[in-house]
């Protein structure tokens, strides 16, 4: 069978329908969850309401759109075949969403790699700067952009191809090169790059950095010295002493700050390469056939395989659910709100996470001494 546009339509039996619709349903509602726990946990939790944390709510939003207003009506449409059931009028509704919410994500992802850049190489002064204000009009800018590139399509410079039964986002050359090069190309290559800094800078900085392994006569001498002086007669001994004990003070402190300095960044590292390799591995694949798609298909139908379409685009998709754990793996303090939530504890979770933030601030002074 094909549509009017001459797309394929598959027929599926009762079982793959079965099938096919548990593991798309089950995506969709782990996308609410996730994207939905982070939003309440940032809401609800004082220690996370910080300006850094603005992105994160609005990468939960983008996500949690995608996952309310775009995949169930993609289900529908997979469960039915292919087939576009929902008219001509909503199909571009359906299109605006989809790509408004999807851009949303990609785009506050790359704003994320760039403040978790500078975060590292200006550890002194990006702080100061980054401010409630600040993050605002960067997520007010990421939406901006996102819906720009849902217009032109309404507004006549590229139509949406809406013949009955086909729902296909338009295949004009110049809105295809421009939409997916601000929604995808761009967002990627900063990522890319950012993780490049961030990871030579961790390189750098582990060169650099030694780890202090003072010899133990070293250390004995220095306190026999400080001991045998103070019960001496000479004050050029005790001077001496008490310079050397100094030194070994000051560069024991230096090696501390330096290892906090080597963590973050190797902890930021690995953080932003797994972001980048898991949104690279849901959206390369679909935006390369976006990409190509008019220019081997033409600007009025697609020739693509439609399982292969609906396969790469439930595999950006993905990425929607991907996000929020991957962010709760990473942030300790997401994490056990996460938990606490859905154990059903979220009285007193302010307290209980100073508590638990004390404690190990404990611990690592007494490991540091």
């Amino acid at each position: 069978n094909a549509t009017d546009c001459g797309e394929e339509i598959l027929l599926y039996g009762d079982t793959e329908k079965i099938v096919i619709g548990a593991v798309l349903s089950i995506i969709i509602l782990m996308t609410i969850a996730g994207n939905g726990l982070v939003i309440i946990s940032v809401c609800i939790v004082k220690k996370l309401r910080q300006p850094s944390n603005y992105l994160v709510v609005s990468l939960a939003a983008a996500d949690l759109s995608v996952a309310f207003a775009v995949m169930p009506f993609v289900t529908i449409t997979d469960l039915v075949g292919g087939e576009w059931l929902f008219g001509k009028v909503f199909c571009n509704v359906f299109i605006a969403m989809d790509v408004m919410c999807c851009t949303a994500s990609i785009m506050t992802l790359c704003i994320i790699s760039v403040d978790r850049y500078l975060g590292i190489t200006r550890p002194l002064t990006y702080p100061v700067r980054q401010n409630g204000k600040l993050m605002a009009k960067m997520v007010f800018i990421v939406w901006l952009l996102s819906a720009s590139i849902t217009l032109p399509p309404l507004f006549g410079w590229a139509k949406n191809v809406t013949v009955e039964r086909v729902c296909l986002i338009s295949q004009d050359f110049g809105y295809t090169v421009y939409s997916t090069g601000v929604a995808f190309y761009i967002p990627m290559a900063v990522m890319l790059v950012m993780y490049i800094r961030i990871y030579k800078a961790a390189k750098v900085s582990a060169e650099k950095h030694r780890f202090m392994n003072f010899p133990k006569h070293y250390e004995e001498e220095g306190v026999y010295c400080l001991e045998t002086s103070s019960r001496g007669h000479h004050s050029s001994k005790r001077t001496k002493a008490v310079e050397e004990c100094a030194t070994l003070s000051k560069l024991l402190r230096q090696d501390r700050k330096n290892i906090s300095i080597f963590k973050r960044e190797q902890k930021a590292a690995r953080t932003l390469g797994i972001i980048v390799g898991a949104f690279t591995f849901c959206w390369l694949p679909f935006f390369l056939m976006s990409t190509a798609r008019p220019f081997i298909c033409g600007i009025r139908c697609s020739c693509m395989p439609l399982r292969l379409e609906r396969t790469l685009l439930w595999l950006g998709y993905t990425n929607s659910l991907i996000n929020p754990l991957i962010y709760a793996f990473f942030n300790r303090d997401l994490r056990t709100t996460f938990w606490n939530l859905l154990r059903c504890r979220y009285r007193n979770i302010n307290r209980r996470l100073s508590a638990a933030s004390m404690h190990e601030a404990l611990k690592a002074t007494e490991r540091h001494e």
